[in-house]
């Protein structure tokens, strides 16, 4: 546990994720879509992946991936990133972590559809 404790106080926001976990994808690029570029480390790709799988497990993530960190405090997976999300919660979240390096301004298009008679 001391490891993940070690690895997510590194970064503002850290994933733990396997390579071939389809709801891991979606939240790299929810985060991607919102500026971030978060430090992911595929669990089946590193070394020491089945110990911080382990230690994800035990600090009570279940499933262990996607495991989301953002300023140190572990926030949790897909339920909990897309809560926050729909809530507006995720981004002033990511913002407060320093995680945010590019705020898109978003100009919204209306459509105006003239109607002849």
């Amino acid at each position: 546990m001391e490891r993940v404790t070690r690895m997510v106080s590194e970064r503002p926001v850290v994933m733990f994720s396997r390579s071939s976990c389809c709801m891991c994808h979606t939240i790299k690029s929810l985060f991607v879509d919102f500026g971030v570029n978060p430090t992911v480390y595929e669990l089946d790709e590193i070394a020491l992946g089945r110990e911080v799988e382990q230690a994800l497990l035990r600090l009570g993530c279940n499933p262990a991936v996607p495991a989301v960190f953002i300023g140190g405090e572990l926030v949790g997976g897909t339920n909990e990133i897309m809560s926050l999300h729909l809530r507006r919660a995720l981004q002033p979240m990511l913002n407060r972590a320093g995680a945010l390096w590019q705020l898109k301004t978003r100009r919204s298009h209306h459509v105006h559809v003239g109607m002849t008679l």
